[in-house]
């Protein structure tokens, strides 16, 4: 991931480089490191021409709330909603990629691994993104995550669709 990418959280209310949030993520594990976590990326953008995609990482301490980063991209050009739909799955995996590299390399091989990830896709059972669910489900997977569509995929509806 790009040094260069800023992400937002508003508990701490400033702008974050990729290496300020893993490490913001790593204290908030060692804050309670006896807790259960897990991390979900998800993507969300608005229109077709001049797209802008909000990714959002989010990390839960299981029955106990968490917290959220989110950062914008800037605008491309997506000519129909697959593309779009596409290109929300790949920075959602590419985001998880790096996030999962740099987070075992900190916290060990073993921290967030065996269903403690998972990569939220903005398409559902019901209405125009149903027919992508085979699709962008097997890109995710095929890259080793855990696939989560609507209405569970919080980080991409909810979170990141906050920001769009």
């Amino acid at each position: 991931m790009e040094d260069n990418i800023q992400f937002y959280n508003e508990t701490l209310g400033r702008r974050l480089g990729f290496e300020e949030l893993i490490e913001e993520l790593i204290g908030y594990v060692n804050a309670e490191p006896n807790k259960d976590y897990k991390i979900t990326v998800g993507t969300d953008s608005q229109g077709t021409n001049d797209t802008q995609f909000v990714t959002a990482i989010a990390i839960l301490r299981t029955g106990n709330g968490g917290r959220y980063f989110w950062t914008k991209s800037e605008k491309t050009y997506c000519p129909t909603l697959q593309d779009r739909i596409y290109k929300e799955t790949m920075r959602s995996i590419t985001s998880m990629q790096e996030l999962k590299s740099r987070l075992k390399d900190k916290l060990g091989d073993e921290f967030f691994w065996d269903h403690k990830v998972s990569v939220h896709i903005d398409v559902g059972k019901h209405g125009s993104t149903r027919d992508l669910i085979d699709t962008v489900v097997g890109m995710v997977r095929g890259y080793g995550f855990e696939a989560v569509i609507k209405p569970d995929a919080f980080s991409a509806f909810c979170l990141a669709d906050r920001h769009t």
